[in-house]
């Protein structure tokens, strides 16, 4: 069929089917003297007999030819019968292996390669000659050829897929690649079973040390491997196992998890320097495991989130609990902000209730303490030496600069404020870094409008009980929102909805992000979803600076605490407090309280109270803010702008090689700090078709593989990125 596709001058001796240019041998004669409707012969071309399952010798003797071919006999004397120099006719392997009216090709001739090449004799037909010119072919080839030509691929997805791939890929690939598997792996899948198949992928021995590696390069393609590994009986380990044995086996690591989850629980009790010292050395038992395939596929969640207590255990080691105000300031903002980081990267990596519950016994033995002890000694300097976040008299007028919008991000607390710093640097933007203090009480009513560029058109009132300053004209509460927008617009700020992006030779002001609302909703469990929101605020800003503003000033009201299981509770009794918020209380006029007072940003002459340390006036509260602490209060501003720097640096590719769906570069001066990517457009990491990006080693050499034969033949580009992906 496929040479008649290509041959319109071709017709076949057999059954009588003239849709299919088939029939007897008279219907032949006929067809070739153009006497048949439906039957062209192409002018100029000369007609082709196939006559299967026919000799020569049974035409040779006319008067011996079987009667239904005798119609044909004579056509051997005005035509020209296709066999070798020999004369004998034409087989596959004569005619591929033949250089004399064959194609020359080095062929054994073996039985097995007999067989294999008449199995896959449809795919040899579709073989580009120059393409096997130079090649050996054998019974692997030919049976490669009905198989995707990937043995280590189909390996996986036979260990993948069960006993279901058989029947996916018909009988005669699956014998095809049964018989690869037997000479190239040394085990047949007909008689081995997919579980002896499984034990040698974990094993690794031999050629299969590829096939495992292949496996981890791309393990959610194969998604029911660690399900089928675990059918397998795991094998003895001596003391002298160590990981690089174990690692293979899924079983090994999920009791390698269940221990680690009972040792975390375990420091619910221990003291804080107890639970360090303890969460440093399960750091060296279990660091390795997040190598392992299995932490990329997300079943080594405890070992991910270890590493991030790990380093809570080592910022915890130095307190802010002491020296002056300044030497606070200085300890938080060079590494402090990263003991909150780490709670919340460590929650982040516990997906399980189970998981979390282990995670906040040692957050909260290593954690709370140390937050609560720089919160009392920030509150003691403050005390006595007054807020350095100051009061609306002593803020200088707000510069106004044109072609600058001003996005406002209800709670980027430092550590999350230096995560979107991170990201919008890798897209290439120019970013400054500012701390900021916020305004007392760090709550949204008294600290947003403290940020806003008409803050001073805003006083604070001797009766306000909501920490809700007014319009000083008026004397029109701030509280919705309306008014303060409207002072904004009559300074000739744009007030842009979450969507616009307005007019870029001007001033404006726009709102985003959900994190408050979010944390007082999910709790503990914000920080699951902390990154969609910092990629909603990055977006934001790309939208902004691509519509043409010069600056995106990124400002917040207040940052927060977080504290899973809930903040200490401090007592207030309601006869003493007007209201009473998570941690700031307005007091009644004459009320006397332990709880420390300190003045209203808006209105020095207004004084409230604040909980001590981390404490919370509201029981089980584990998000909340308006008190003071170095998290809720020191807060992180940002000002971007396109990107104005050189290129990163200048790079050497001194080769690049294509084998199969891998691709491996090389660089001129190795450098381990940067990784390789492919993609379809260059700038955006989410166009990428590799597997994954891969960093540079040692020896300045990177591979990626590409896991979609279908993009074959697109036009790609070869990506080198930096740690900050830029």
């Amino acid at each position: 069929p496929q040479l008649q596709d290509v041959l319109p001058e071709m017709v076949v001796l057999g059954a009588y089917a003239p849709e299919r240019r088939t029939g007897p041998a008279i219907w032949l004669r006929c067809a070739i003297a153009g006497t048949l409707d439906n039957i062209d012969v192409p002018v100029g071309s000369v007609p082709i007999l196939y006559l299967p399952g026919v000799a020569r010798t049974d035409l040779r003797a006319v008067n011996e030819c079987p009667d239904a071919l005798k119609p044909l006999a004579e056509l051997q004397y005005r035509g020209t019968i296709w066999s070798q120099v020999s004369a004998k006719d034409w087989t596959v392997l004569a005619f591929l292996k033949s250089a004399q009216g064959g194609l020359g090709f080095e062929v054994t001739a073996d039985s097995d390669t007999r067989a294999a090449m008449i199995t896959a004799l449809n795919e040899v037909l579709e073989q580009d000659v120059s393409a096997l010119e130079g090649k050996r072919l054998d019974r692997d080839f030919f049976n490669g050829l009905l198989t995707s030509g990937d043995l280590t691929r189909d390996v996986l997805t036979w260990i993948d897929q069960g006993d279901a791939y058989a029947g996916r890929i018909g009988p005669a690939a699956w014998g095809a690649f049964s018989n690869i598997c037997a000479s190239q792996l040394g085990l047949d899948p007909r008689t081995a079973g997919v579980l002896t198949g499984a034990e040698k992928l974990a094993s690794r021995e031999e050629q299969w040390g590829a096939v495992w590696e292949r496996f981890c390069e791309a393990p959610q393609r194969y998604p029911n491997i660690p399900a089928t590994l675990r059918k397998c009986q795991i094998p003895s380990f001596d003391l002298l196992s160590d990981i690089s044995t174990k690692g293979a086996w899924p079983q090994w690591n999920d009791t390698e998890e269940d221990t680690l989850r009972q040792k975390l629980l375990e420091l619910g009790t221990a003291t804080d320097a107890q639970a360090r010292s303890a969460v440093q050395d399960l750091e060296k038992a279990h660091s390795a495991r997040r190598t392992l395939v299995w932490a990329e596929m997300g079943q080594a969640p405890l070992a991910k989130s270890l590493k991030h207590l790990a380093i809570l255990a080592e910022i915890t080691k130095r307190s802010l609990a002491g020296g002056t105000l300044d030497d606070i300031e200085g300890g938080y903002l060079n590494e402090g902000w990263k003991a909150d980081d780490s709670v919340l990267s460590a929650l982040q990596e516990a997906n399980t209730d189970a998981n979390a519950a282990s995670v906040i016994a040692a957050i909260r033995s290593i954690y709370l303490p140390w937050a609560e002890a720089s919160a009392r000694h920030l509150q003691k300097l403050v005390e006595s030496g007054g807020y350095p976040g100051g009061s609306i008299a002593s803020k200088p007028q707000t510069d106004r600069t044109d072609s600058e919008c001003i996005l406002f991000v209800d709670a980027l607390r430092f550590d999350v404020g230096k995560r979107l710093s991170v990201k919008l640097q890798s897209a290439g933007l120019d970013v400054i870094e500012t701390s900021a203090w916020s305004a007392l009480p760090s709550v949204t009513a008294t600290a947003k409008p403290a940020v806003s560029p008409v803050l001073h058109d805003i006083e604070g009132l001797d009766e306000s009980e909501e920490f809700d300053p007014a319009v000083a004209a008026t004397a029109q509460s701030l509280r919705g929102g309306y008014h303060l927008k409207k002072l904004m617009i009559d300074a000739g700020y744009q007030v842009l909805a979450r969507s616009e992006s307005g007019d870029p030779s001007g001033m404006a002001w726009t709102e985003l992000g959900d994190i408050d609302h979010e944390g007082h909703e999910r709790g503990w469990k914000l920080s699951r979803h902390l990154d969609v929101l910092i990629e909603d605020v990055k977006s934001r800003v790309l939208q902004l600076v691509e519509a043409g503003w010069k600056s995106v000033r990124i400002v917040t009201d207040h940052g927060w605490l977080l504290m899973p299981g809930g903040l200490p509770k401090t007592e207030l009794p309601s006869a003493l407090s007007v209201n009473k918020w998570g941690r700031c209380a307005s007091i009644k006029p004459g009320a006397k309280t332990d709880v420390p007072l300190f003045p209203w940003f808006w209105n020095n002459s207004h004084h409230f109270a604040l909980a001590n340390g981390i404490g919370c006036f509201r029981s089980g509260q584990e998000f909340t803010h308006g008190g003071l602490s170095l998290p809720e209060c020191l807060t992180l501003h940002l000002q971007v702008k396109q990107s104005s720097s050189l290129p990163h640096q200048t790079l050497e590719i001194s080769d690049v090689v294509w084998k199969g769906l891998r691709c491996t570069v090389v660089l001129g001066v190795a450098d381990e700090t940067l990784s390789l990517d492919i993609r379809h457009k260059p700038t955006e990491s989410g166009s990428s078709i590799a597997v994954k990006p891969k960093a540079f080693l040692a020896s300045g050499s990177a591979s990626v593989v590409v896991d979609n034969e279908d993009l074959e033949g697109m036009e790609a580009t070869l990506v080198i990125v930096d740690a900050n992906g830029v």
